[in-house]
């Protein structure tokens, strides 16, 4: 485990940990959300954020300082600390960003870093270079080996208590994605961004997105504390945490009202289409629609800066409380429906339900099955792994219906999505799955492929599964050998 990061609680690839910044001598809890800072603007003062929003970790671009002369000397002489006006964390970023949008900066790791630590940053960054989607394979791996030298630069400028990002680049490639993270988790540095996913985000790629973070993951380990930059919008939280993300850098609360948006969790409307408000924070309650619009510019927009910080904290805090609870996923389905392109997300998330399954928590409150996505959750496949733990009799009746059947050894249940289990696990997790009378093909589809593993585990024994009516084609799933009995109703 590295020593900045610990673990606390878990569900899914999600996790509460605390992210200790020694230099700020503060602990962040993950997971985070980090408002991004432009030294030449004051939407939200960082003051506010701290005391009103509760940031406790916040954001700003060491490259925008460091050119801007008045500023760059008050940050020299005064610290960020005490130019913001912030009791907590403050991450700087490198220029990276520009280096992306401009294709050139005038600034070296070694320098921004020594600037970085001079101005009194708790966490810096390194100049990588943020490889955006879909270039050429040859493109993405030449600038993943620029970024790697310099993470391996990074690693010998001397920063004292400073924690340094290691960011995971490789675009849209899954496999460099996870050679990206192996490599930084070997370095000496802490904290590991994965960039240049806005692109991938304002395109509303969400499957994309969580195959790169799957890909990082996968290279990184469990020990690693995962930030996603440029991920500002609250309705894509719960299923970047679910993936394993700890940080989020958000600089759409100001950015969206700018333009006149409010941030719902569930996308973003125009305030000139509002003719309610949504949502009862401190803004919503104290104005209608018409009193927004009737404000001046710069009023209006921080009141909408103010309602959007609040809702994209709120969602923060909501899903801490699902991974406490053991229902984030179920709060990842419910976003899921937002948006196509969500439901996008969140069946590749499901894709890589292996890799969830590793830290998922073997018992939780409750399982609940919302939709046929239920059935390829991280629970669902573990039971199936796990079949060939137990012990089977020589003859073995499976069923939904009764279990008196003297033809056989014993019998167990079949319970859609999980498939078969003796009856003495019927009060264990996740068997204790709330499930809808009207079961849909996928907890049906599910069920025969548990079938089918615990027979494959068990050759010598003699199935017969006692179905209520399952389709043709699911029972196709079924082996030969197993003899299928129609059920004609009833229950246990």
């Amino acid at each position: 485990m590295r020593e900045c990061f610990e673990l606390r609680d878990a569900d899914a690839g999600g996790r509460i940990g605390e992210l200790t910044v020694p230099r700020a001598d503060v602990t962040v809890e993950t997971p985070a959300l980090l408002p991004v800072i432009n030294p030449n603007l004051d939407t939200i003062s960082p003051r506010r954020l701290a005391e009103e929003f509760g940031a406790e970790i916040l954001i700003t671009n060491s490259y925008i300082i460091y050119g801007t002369e008045d500023v760059r000397e008050a940050a020299l002489e005064d610290g960020l600390h005490e130019l913001f006006d912030f009791p907590g964390a403050i991450m700087t970023d490198s220029g990276s960003f520009q280096l992306a949008e401009y294709g050139e900066i005038d600034v070296t790791t070694e320098e921004i870093l020594d600037f970085q630590y001079r101005i009194g940053s708790d966490i810096a960054t390194p100049v990588d270079i943020p490889t955006p989607p879909d270039v050429s394979r040859k493109r993405a791996e030449d600038e993943l080996a620029t970024t790697q030298e310099r993470l391996e630069i990074a690693e010998t400028v001397d920063t004292g208590e400073m924690l340094v990002n290691a960011p995971v680049q490789g675009s849209t490639y899954p496999d460099l994605r996870e050679d990206a993270g192996r490599h930084a988790a070997e370095t000496d540095l802490d904290v590991f961004p994965v960039g240049a996913v806005v692109p991938l985000m304002n395109d509303y790629r969400y499957g994309d997105m969580i195959d790169a973070v799957a890909g990082a993951k996968r290279g990184l380990g469990a020990d690693a504390p995962v930030h996603l930059f440029g991920a500002g919008h609250p309705m894509m939280f719960a299923l970047a945490v679910a993936m394993g993300c700890d940080l989020f850098d958000s600089a759409a609360y100001a950015l969206y009202a700018r333009d006149d948006r409010y941030l719902t969790v569930r996308g973003t409307r125009h305030l000139e289409d509002l003719e309610y408000l949504p949502c009862s924070c401190p803004v919503c309650t104290e104005n209608d629609p018409d009193d927004l619009r009737a404000l001046e510019d710069k009023p209006r927009e921080k009141e909408l800066a103010a309602h959007n910080l609040h809702v994209t904290f709120e969602e923060i805090r909501r899903i801490k409380q699902a991974i406490r609870a053991g229902n984030l996923l179920e709060l990842v389905e419910q976003r899921a429906r937002a948006h196509p392109t969500m439901l996008d997300g969140y069946r590749t998330l499901l894709d890589h339900a292996d890799q969830l399954e590793r830290s998922d928590p073997v018992s939780k409150g409750a399982f609940f099955y919302t939709s046929h996505e239920s059935a390829r959750r991280p629970e669902v496949l573990r039971h199936h792994q796990r079949l060939d733990r137990l012990s089977v009799p020589d003859s073995l009746f499976l069923t939904e219906g009764d279990s008196d059947s003297e033809r056989y050894d014993d019998s167990w249940r079949v319970q859609p999505p999980f498939g078969p289990f003796p009856r003495a696990l019927s009060k264990s997790y996740p068997l204790t799955a709330e499930v809808p009378d009207r079961t849909d093909r996928g907890a049906l589809e599910a069920a025969a492929d548990g079938v089918a593993r615990l027979v494959e585990c068990n050759p010598e024994t003699e199935f017969a599964l006692g179905h209520r009516g399952w389709p043709a084609d699911v029972l196709e799933r079924i082996p030969d050998d197993v003899e299928l009995v129609g059920l004609l109703g009833g229950s246990d």
